[in-house]
């Protein structure tokens, strides 16, 4: 029994049970107790001939530093909680004023996130991709931004979106991007493209195709023109269902790019069950080849033959310095993109600088005919 006999245990709810620790001499027998709790629900338990297996979070509040009233100490032991889960869950952690301040930051951004869905309150910018040999422009990423709603400047989507996938606005946002994507590049020249990133979220409801679709249609954008860009992570979930709605948007006749390869969760198996058009290669490569840190040099160029073997184009995002630039313009790389060829740009300031100077006009790959007719059945 991981509680003392003077110990008080009480659940509170479906999964979450309180223990009220009598007499605690320190901070040391409280966390000693908490990982007691964790070590006995780590064993196994033997249900009706099944052996089933659990984990335990833990967060600990104490008094009187934390707080004296018990709703407060409840919520404080709350904050630690919800703490121990974000950092991996089966560990315990302690309540502290920061976690107050966390939480803060946290409602406030919720409510600004809100506010933009109902406003129409995000924008929306375009970073220029570079063919690597003639230094053309060949199109833009568009990128997501919320505006500042405190003294601490713009949000990172980073930040933002696992926020709004957790309040389930993600299908909103998605859907929002696309369209304005989508309606921004079918009044630039015919041949540069734009790219934009997917959520695995948006796949779980199973209408990504009909949501892209439904974008090309309103704008008249051709879908050879559009490049959807998926993460590895997306492909570790219901990965039958992901290849079949990734084959109906091949059909559709855009292009599908796996973005940040080479983190995380970099699987071959993924490369052969489904065509890639693209790999972009992750902008920490090349941090860490201007910090000379380990083989980064090799692993890029590894990357590279391996996309170029499975006939996929390669581009290499990050590219932020003179040295970078050299080292990607001796590989064998379509496209390079980063703050070294330039920022991105709202869409309004396209027009006053690099379209203004758009000259090169290369043709667009050959498009499905089975692809494109499924887009007009789909509009």
């Amino acid at each position: 029994m991981a509680a003392r006999k003077k110990d008080i245990v009480a659940r509170i709810g479906g999964d979450e049970f309180t223990i009220a620790q009598i007499d605690a001499a320190d901070r040391t027998e409280a966390e000693a107790l908490a990982q007691r709790v964790i070590t006995t629900l780590r064993e196994p338990f033997v249900i009706k001939d099944q052996t089933v297996t659990v984990g335990a979070s833990v967060g600990i509040a104490m008094a009187p530093g934390d707080a004296i009233d018990i709703a407060k100490l409840m919520r404080c032991a709350d904050l630690a909680l919800y703490k121990a889960k974000a950092d991996g869950r089966n560990c315990a952690r302690f309540y502290s004023t920061q976690l107050d301040i966390d939480n803060q930051a946290r409602l406030s951004l919720e409510q600004a996130l809100r506010n933009a869905v109902a406003n129409d309150g995000f924008d929306l910018e375009f970073q220029p991709v570079y063919e690597r040999l003639d230094n053309s422009l060949m199109g833009f990423e568009a990128l997501i931004r919320l505006p500042a709603f405190n003294d601490e400047g713009r949000i990172s989507p980073s930040v933002f979106i696992p926020i709004a996938e957790d309040l389930g606005l993600i299908g909103y946002i998605g859907r929002w991007v696309l369209r304005k994507a989508c309606a921004a590049a079918a009044t630039w020249p015919e041949h540069l493209t734009v790219s934009v990133n997917l959520s695995p979220s948006q796949f779980s409801t199973g209408d990504v195709c009909h949501t892209v679709a439904e974008a090309l249609r309103e704008s008249g954008l051709d879908p050879r023109r559009l490049e959807l860009e998926i993460t590895e992570g997306l492909l570790l979930g219901d990965t039958e269902s992901v290849m079949e709605q990734l084959g109906g948007l091949k059909r559709l006749g855009v292009s599908i790019a796996m973005d940040d390869f080479g983190t995380g969760y970099s699987s071959l198996s993924y490369l052969w069950r489904f065509h890639f058009d693209k790999l972009k290669i992750d902008r920490s490569f090349m941090t860490a080849y201007e910090e000379a840190e380990g083989n980064a040099e090799t692993i890029v160029k590894t990357i590279i033959a391996l996309g170029r073997s499975l006939d996929m184009q390669v581009t290499v995002e990050g590219i932020e310095t003179d040295g970078q630039a050299t080292f990607v313009r001796n590989l064998d790389v379509d496209q390079v993109q980063g703050f070294f060829y330039g920022r991105p740009m709202l869409e309004s300031e396209l027009g006053r600088t690099l379209l203004a100077d758009v000259r090169r006009e290369p043709p667009l790959r050959d498009a499905d005919p089975q692809g494109t007719a499924t887009l007009r059945k789909a509009g």
